[in-house]
C-alpha cells in the first residue's frame, strides 16, 4: 500500500485533524499516562483498552491512525467530515473491507521547539511492530525515532539558502530543514518514502521542500548546498541471505562503508562555509579506533573540510547485534533471534570488529584557506536538547580564536560561560586543593581537571583584563615565569573557548 500524495486532499485531512483536537498532548490525555509510556516500548494494548469504544472524532482517529488499529466506517467518515472515507482511501492512509476500516498508515503528532517557536506536525508513516503484530517489511519506512530527533536537536540554528537531506525517510530533517533554508532537497533509494515525505510537506503546509530519487549524492550530482542533514541508513547489517535488508536503516553497504561514503562525498556538494551533520556507527578493528577511521575517511575526501567528529557510545558485537536484530521486531528468546544474532557475530568476526561506536559528524567546507577545525572526541555527558545552540555557539568562538595569533589572543578579553561552575576538592586538614575541576552545566556538561594557574586564569576572566594581563598578574603571585605559563596557558585557552567554557567578552 502506497501513500498518494493530493494537496486538495491533504488539505481537507488537516482540516479534520485540527478539528478533531488531534495533538500530542490530547492523546495523552485521552488514553493516560501509563498507556502512552506503554506505547513508547511498543506495547498498543493499554492505550486501545483506554479508549474503549469512545466514538469520539479525537478517540477515533486516534485509534485508527495513533494506533494503527481499527473503527467502523460511519465512526470513520464521522471524524473526516471534510476528507471523508473515500479521501482517506485515495490518499491511501487506510484500508477497508465491508464495514470495518484499519489505518494502513500511522499518522502521530510530533512536536518541538526551536528558535522560531513551538510547532507541532502530523508525520505520517508505516505501520509499525505493534501494529503489524511481527517483524517489520524491508521496505518499512519508519517515523520519528529517537535517532532523527537526535539529529533534529544537534542541528546548527543558523539560517541558509539551500539545504540537502540525504536519506529523507518520512522527510522530518527536510521539513526541520526548511525551517532554516529557503530550498530542500529530499533524497532517497526508497520511492515510498518519498511518497511519505511529500505526503507530510502537504499535510502540515510546508512548501520549498522537492524530492529526488536515488542513492546518497547521485540525484545531486554537481549541485552544492549551504547546510546538509542526514540520518542515514547506517545500521551494519550481515550481507548474507536470510539477514532481513531494512530500507530505512540498511545502505546495502558491508561493514560502515556506508557512513565512510558520506563523509567523503560531502565536500564536493557543500557551498563555501556550507555545513553538513550527520548520524553514524564507525566500526573498531583491532587495535584500530573507530574515531580514527573517521579521521581516514575525512582526511581522504576530495575536500579539505573542518571536522567535528562527538562518539556518544562504543557497544560490543554482542549488543549492537541485538539492539538491531530487537529493532526489526524479531522476538529474543526465538530460535530465530538466536540465527539472527548468529549472523551478526560471524559478520563481525570476519572482520575483526571489536565494537561499533555511534556518534555525530558536522563538516564544514571552509570559506578561505584551509581547515582549522579537527576534533576528534567521546563525550558521554550533556543533555540533547541544547547541543545545537551549542555546537554553534563554540564554532563561532573557534572561528574568532582562530584567526587570531597568540599576541591577539593575549589582547583579548574572556568571559566565563554562565553554565560553568569550579568545584575543589580537599583532603581533610589540608589547605590547598588536591583536585580542581571546572564543570559545563549546559552542552556536553564536560568536567575538565585544571591545575591551580588555569583555575585563576579562568576565575579572572569577567571582562575587565586582557588575557596577557591576567597570565603576568598571576605568575607574579605564584612566583614563576611568565614566559613559560604563557606558553603553557594559551592553547589550553584556545581549548577552553573551543569547548564553550570561555567566550569573547566583546562584541
Amino acid at each position: 500500500m502506497l501513500p498518494h500524495p493530493d494537496p486538495a486532499l491533504c488539505r481537507r485531512l488537516a482540516a479534520d485533524l485540527r478539528a478533531a483536537g488531534y495533538s500530542g498532548a490530547a492523546l495523552r490525555d485521552a488514553w493516560g499516562p501509563q498507556a502512552d509510556d506503554a506505547l513508547a516500548r511498543g506495547l498498543r494494548e493499554p492505550a486501545l483498552r483506554a479508549l474503549g469504544r469512545r466514538d469520539d472524532p479525537l478517540a477515533v482517529l486516534g485509534r485508527v491512525w495513533g494506533l494503527g488499529a481499527t473503527a467502523t466506517a460511519p465512526e470513520l467518515g464521522a471524524a473526516l467530515p471534510s476528507l471523508g472515507l473515500d479521501g482517506a482511501t485515495a490518499l491511501g492512509l487506510v484500508v477497508a473491507a465491508d464495514d470495518v476500516v484499519r489505518g494502513g498508515v500511522l499518522i502521530r503528532p510530533q512536536a518541538f521547539a526551536d528558535a522560531d517557536g513551538d510547532v507541532e506536525w502530523w508525520i505520517a508513516s508505516d505501520l509499525d511492530e505493534a501494529a503489524l503484530g511481527g517483524p517489520l517489511p524491508e521496505d518499512h519506512v519508519l517515523g520519528v525515532g529517537g535517532a532523527s530527533q537526535t539529529l533534529a536537536r544537534i542541528q546548527l540554528t543558523r539560517r541558509a539558502g539551500t539545504g540537502l537531506d540525504i536519506g529523507t525517510g518520512c522527510g522530518i530533517q527536510a521539513l526541520r530543514l526548511r525551517r532554516l533554508v529557503d530550498r530542500v532537497v529530499a533524497t532517497d533509494v526508497s520511492e515510498r518514502a518519498l511518497r511519505f515525505t511529500r505526503l507530510n510537506a502537504l499535510l502540515n503546509d510546508v512548501d520549498g521542500i522537492e524530492t529526488r530519487h536515488g542513492s546518497l549524492f547521485d540525484p545531486v550530482a554537481g549541485e552544492t548546498f549551504d547546510r546538509m542533514a542526514s540520518n542515514p541508513p547506517f545500521v551494519i547489517t550481515p550481507r548474507v541471505a536470510g539477514v532481513p535488508a531494512y530500507e530505512y536503516r540498511d545502505g546495502g553497504m558491508e561493514g560502515d562503508a556506508l557512513v565512510a561514503a558520506v563523509v567523503g562525498g560531502v565536500g564536493a556538494h557543500l557551498s563555501p562555509g556550507g555545513v553538513a551533520q550527520s548520524l553514524g556507527n564507525w566500526e573498531y578493528r583491532g587495535e584500530e579506533s573507530g574515531l580514527d577511521r573517521v579521521r581516514g575517511w575525512v582526511d581522504a575526501a576530495g575536500e579539505a573540510l573542518d571536522a567535528w567528529v562527538i562518539e556518544r557510545e562504543v557497544l560490543d558485537p554482542l549488543a549492537y547485534a541485538e539492539l538491531w536484530v530487537r529493532d526489526g521486531g524479531t522476538v529474543p528468546g526465538t530460535p530465530e533471534y538466536a540465527r539472527l544474532i548468529d549472523a551478526w557475530l560471524e559478520d563481525f568476526a570476519a572482520r575483526g570488529v571489536t565494537g561499533v561506536g555511534f556518534g555525530y559528524v558536522l563538516l564544514r567546507r571552509p570559506l578561505a584557506g584551509g581547515p582549522t577545525l579537527a576534533r576528534y572526541e567521546r563525550v558521554a555527558g550533556g543533555g540533547e536538547a541544547s547541543f545545537g545552540p551549542h555546537l554553534a555557539a563554540c564554532l563561532e568562538a573557534h572561528d574568532r580564536a582562530a584567526l587570531l595569533d597568540d599576541a591577539g589572543l593575549e589582547a583579548s578579553l574572556l568571559l566565563v560561560a554562565p553554565d560553568v561552575t569550579e568545584a575543589r576538592h580537599h583532603r581533610p586538614g589540608e589547605e590547598a586543593p588536591t583536585v580542581i575541576e571546572l564543570r559545563q552545566g549546559g552542552g556536553f556538561g564536560r568536567t575538565l581537571e585544571v591545575d591551580p594557574a588555569l583555575a585563576a586564569l579562568v576565575g579572572a576572566c569577567d571582562g575587565d583584563l586582557d588575557v596577557g594581563s591576567l597570565i603576568g598578574a598571576i605568575a607574579q603571585l605564584m612566583d614563576v615565569d611568565a614566559a613559560h605559563l604563557r606558553d603553557d596557558l594559551l592553547p589550553r585557552v584556545r581549548e577552553l573557548i573551543d569547548t564553550g567554557f570561555l567566550t569573547f567578552a566583546e562584541g
